[in-house]
């Protein structure tokens, strides 16, 4: 039998690692953390659960075609409990709530009836954001696959003739950001509500591939959250006779004569047949191999590589908050210094109506800044990272009571989350969990399979920019298909 190994189980690896062994490949996944799922994790902390990665997920709608593949490595099931949060956002603004309906019509009259001054934006952009919801990408098996079963191939023609009108705009929305394209809504409510949609500095395709996938059914959150889809993942690879071993860091991938023959982790050699490379990338192309990879392909990632980092704030209260909204934005009277910068609102995400994420009669929130990977570099570097930790979590602590009274004095834990944590325990470069995708920008993809070493693949959310889960999760079937048609094995992938 065929041995694999993979380096990472995040949901690219486990990807990979279902789709070969259902395959018949024998497959091991090397975890350096003692979890599956890498950046898709949560965590406990004195009871609470913090959610450290996945709000709302692609595919959660059996609709949408990845929901097919996310059924297939056991991540969803058909009676897997998802919740859809509507309205998705609130934004508390001077006495107005302004709130992130799905159903666009309703949505409309609510922004309308907020700002009527804004009405003609408002109005073109719900007839955008209907536009994409006919973007539903065909994903294809590679050129030259045996396939258990024939699968009829999407119609590529009746698939753009639907995303026609998306494509019309498609073109102009690219050139400017998410927070340029805001800057037309006169209403202060209505720019921080969508403010929180993506990140601003995206093209402002972004923000609408994001409200589409609300607006028609999808974007849902698995009960449980990150942790839990992560272990349904790897609960089917076992249960399909993978070998998971945690705790255990790849240090190199040995080349022979031109093609991959096993990893060298914890001072010890594991050979292999084949070597998946599920970690990040753009660190493993680096530091996987005696000399780093420098096919064009690689040396573009380089160049072109943006990581989007986050600092992740958990905060755990005795008191039970679920009147207050899903997740909520509150303008500040007094603003938050972080990193040499001032925060003039904070975004929260409420768990009280999510069992099992507190004590009973308490909450869970979490809050999600962007991570500024340098500033907490140094305060590693200085001594002062611990420190800047606890002058954040106070600050947005007494924010909190002022905006929420319901909560004041009652904050028992607070836990947050770097960019230097995400890095530590994942591998990701610069603790990053996507790459930014500013406007103007073409959209890239870089290959699984490199061209000067056989036996060797990659996956991950870094091969096509800006990532996120159905990359990952994507990426790794691709993975396991370039696998199959090397080995001359059919796929067996269909559920």
């Amino acid at each position: 039998m065929t041995k694999v190994i993979v380096v990472g189980a995040g949901i690219s690896g486990m990807a990979a690692g279902i789709y070969a062994l259902q395959s018949g490949f024998h497959v091991t996944l090397l975890e350096q953390h003692t979890i599956p799922g890498g950046i898709c994790t949560s965590w406990r902390r004195k009871g609470y659960l913090f959610e450290g990665s996945m709000h709302w997920l692609t595919g959660s709608d059996e609709k949408n075609p990845i929901n097919r593949f996310w059924q297939e490595v056991g991540a969803l099931s058909k009676d897997s409990p998802i919740y859809y949060r509507d309205p998705f956002i609130s934004c508390q603004y001077k006495g107005q709530t302004a709130c992130l309906y799905r159903n666009l019509e309703k949505l409309k009259a609510h922004l309308c009836d907020i700002s009527p001054k804004d009405t003609p934006h408002i109005l073109r952009f719900c007839k955008d954001v209907k536009s994409f919801t006919s973007m539903n990408v065909p994903i294809n098996n590679i050129p030259g696959l045996k396939l258990k079963k024939k699968e009829k191939a999407a119609s590529t023609l009746r698939a753009l003739s639907k995303m026609l009108p998306m494509l019309l705009r498609i073109g102009s929305m690219g050139k400017v950001s998410v927070g340029e394209y805001l800057r037309q809504f006169s209403h202060p409510a209505i720019r921080l509500l969508f403010s929180q949609v993506t990140n601003d500095k995206y093209s402002a395709i972004a923000l609408f591939f994001t409200m589409a996938c609300f607006a028609s059914g999808d974007g849902g959150y698995l009960e449980g959250g990150s942790l839990k889809m992560a272990r349904n993942m790897a609960k089917r690879f076992e249960e399909l006779g993978g070998n998971i071993r945690y705790g255990v860091k790849a240090e190199k991938v040995v080349t022979d004569k031109g093609r991959a023959s096993g990893v060298f982790a914890d001072g010890s050699f594991i050979t292999a047949d084949a070597v998946i490379i599920a970690s990040d990338t753009l660190s493993a192309i680096d530091t996987l191999f005696e000399t780093p990879i420098g096919e064009p392909w690689a040396e573009d990632m380089r160049k072109n590589t943006k990581p989007v980092n986050c600092t992740f704030v958990g905060l755990g209260v005795e008191a039970d908050l679920s009147h207050i909204p899903s997740t909520v934005i509150y303008p500040l009277d007094k603003p938050i210094t972080f990193a040499g910068k001032q925060l003039n609102s904070i975004s929260i995400n409420n768990y009280a109506d999510y069992e099992g994420y507190a004590p009973e009669d308490c909450t869970a929130l979490t809050m999600i800044l962007e991570g500024e990977y340098d500033f907490w570099k140094a305060a590693s570097s200085d001594g002062s990272y611990k420190q800047k930790k606890q002058e954040l979590a106070e600050q947005v602590i007494a924010r909190l009571e002022e905006k929420i009274p319901a909560a004041k004095g009652k904050f028992v834990v607070w836990d947050i989350a770097t960019p230097l944590t995400y890095e530590r325990y994942c591998g990701t470069y610069h603790g990053s969990w996507m790459t930014l995708m500013p406007p103007g920008n073409k959209l890239v993809s870089y290959p699984c399979k490199p061209e000067n070493i056989e036996g060797l693949y990659f996956a991950g959310q870094r091969l096509q920019p800006p990532g996120g889960m159905p990359v990952a999760l994507i990426t790794g079937r691709q993975a396991a298909q370039y696998l199959c048609r090397d080995y001359d094995v059919v796929f067996q992938g269909n559920i």
